[in-house]
């Protein structure tokens, strides 16, 4: 559930219980202020709630939070206030609490309170002026969102019950090049965190091992740990866009859809707050894997949203190439646009590549005959034509005329390969399934 979600008089009432909180009661007003909305998220209650009327009781003097007529100012599981008639038509007893609605009593409450308030608001403002003297120092920080980050993740917001709160971003003052990643569970410690100075080198080194061919989960450990460090301390810049680029480029590289889907999403957040970076080049990468997943509802509403500019991109008309060829059932050029994919495009068509190919040769089947495997490794734009037969044996479509033959002279039976085709295409083809799709 993210902050963005929120009615706007549940925001007015979290941003005003925040700018109550002291050093003092900080710890148990931010684990009351967690509960009451886990409670009303789980009870479906956040926009019936009256959160004028929602007092936190860590937040009232403790003479005024041990009374228990305040519990009457949470309405959170009902979603409802308490109507003021209908406390006329049922009046308190004598002997229980009453003297608490004392109109003498409650305006002095009131008057303490708005004084508490007052003072809570001076030092709060003094806390603020503190902290955008630190960010003066740091001309790479961007301005958070209401909440802070997830500690554990590149993405914020990601608890749907329970949300992180404010505080003061952290400044890293470890010096170690390299980090293995590890799942915070706490809050992080600036001696466990990298400065900035630092994270520019550990990104310089990490290149550098790449192309000497470090090992992977190495290289994605290393990375992971990169973009942690880059989370905690907010540091949202055209280096944080370039060490998302890299480890994207590199996950493809390796096929290791998980990490790419994570940096694909973290980019388009990053690129949306006009930082700049690859855009184009991962506008084309976000248009394959659409066409990868055949979402062809998304895929039309984010073509509709690409400017003028981006479709003039070489990277980005070719995307939209692809997505021609494939909704014409234009295989020749499909295949054509594979082996001519710019940047890294190839690796994604990659994981598509062999569905287009069955489907290729399915329309194939029942036009001809008879089709010789090199003319069906030239089309479908296999490496050799040792590949092309591989690819029909596996597929359970190698039926040739002349079995014995050199490969090169093969013939291709096509009347008793289109059967096994279609039923392949139903097994391992119909359902996409995409690692760490977002």
């Amino acid at each position: 559930m993210s902050s963005e979600s929120w009615p706007p008089p549940l925001k007015e009432w979290v941003a005003k219980c925040l700018g109550q909180m002291t050093d003092a009661n900080r710890a148990e007003a931010q684990a009351e202020l967690r509960q009451v909305i886990a409670d009303s998220f789980l009870n479906k209650t956040l926009w019936t709630t009256d959160w004028a009327g929602v007092q936190l009781q860590s937040l009232l003097p403790k003479s005024l939070a041990l009374n228990p007529l305040n519990s009457l100012k949470r309405k959170i599981n009902d979603g409802h206030t308490v109507s003021s008639k209908k406390s006329k038509k049922n009046p308190i007893s004598k002997g229980s609490s009453a003297s608490a609605l004392d109109p003498t009593d409650l305006a002095a409450l009131n008057r303490r309170a708005a004084r508490f308030q007052r003072e809570h608001e001076i030092e709060r403002q003094k806390g603020t002026r503190g902290h955008e003297h630190t960010k003066q120092h740091h001309p790479f920080f961007y301005p958070s969102r209401f909440n802070t980050p997830s500690f554990d993740t590149d993405e914020p917001e990601l608890n749907s019950n329970v949300p992180g709160w404010d505080r003061f971003t952290i400044v890293g003052t470890s010096q170690e090049t390299f980090k293995d990643y590890l799942r915070l569970t706490s809050e992080p410690k600036p001696e466990q965190i990298r400065p900035y100075s630092i994270l520019q080198e550990t990104l310089n080194q990490l290149k550098k091992r790449w192309r000497e061919k470090a090992s992977y989960s190495w290289i994605c450990s290393q990375f992971k740990s990169l973009r942690q460090d880059l989370t905690v301390q907010r540091i949202k810049n055209e280096f944080t866009v370039t060490v998302y680029e890299i480890h994207a480029r590199m996950a493809l590289e390796v096929g290791d859809m998980v990490e790419y889907n994570q940096c694909q999403a973290m980019l388009r957040n990053l690129y949306e707050l006009g930082i700049p970076g690859k855009v184009e080049e991962f506008t084309a990468y976000r248009i394959l894997m659409l066409l990868h997943g055949r979402n062809r509802s998304d895929l039309n509403l984010y073509v509709g949203q690409l400017t003028d500019r981006q479709k003039l991109d070489p990277a980005v008309r070719h995307a939209l190439n692809v997505q021609r060829a494939l909704a014409m059932g234009n295989y020749h050029s499909l295949f054509d646009l594979y082996l001519n994919a710019p940047n890294m495009g190839a690796y994604i068509m990659d994981h598509f590549i062999d569905r287009e190919r069955i489907r290729a040769l399915m329309v194939m089947t029942k036009a001809y005959r008879q089709i010789s495997l090199s003319f069906i490794q030239n089309e479908l734009a296999f490496d050799t034509i040792a590949v092309a037969l591989q690819f029909l044996m596996e597929h359970r479509a190698a039926f040739f005329q002349n079995p014995n033959s050199p490969d090169t002279q093969k013939i291709l039976d096509c009347k008793p390969a289109g059967a096994p085709l279609a039923e392949v295409f139903e097994e391992k083809y119909r359902k996409v399934q995409i690692k760490g799709a977002v």
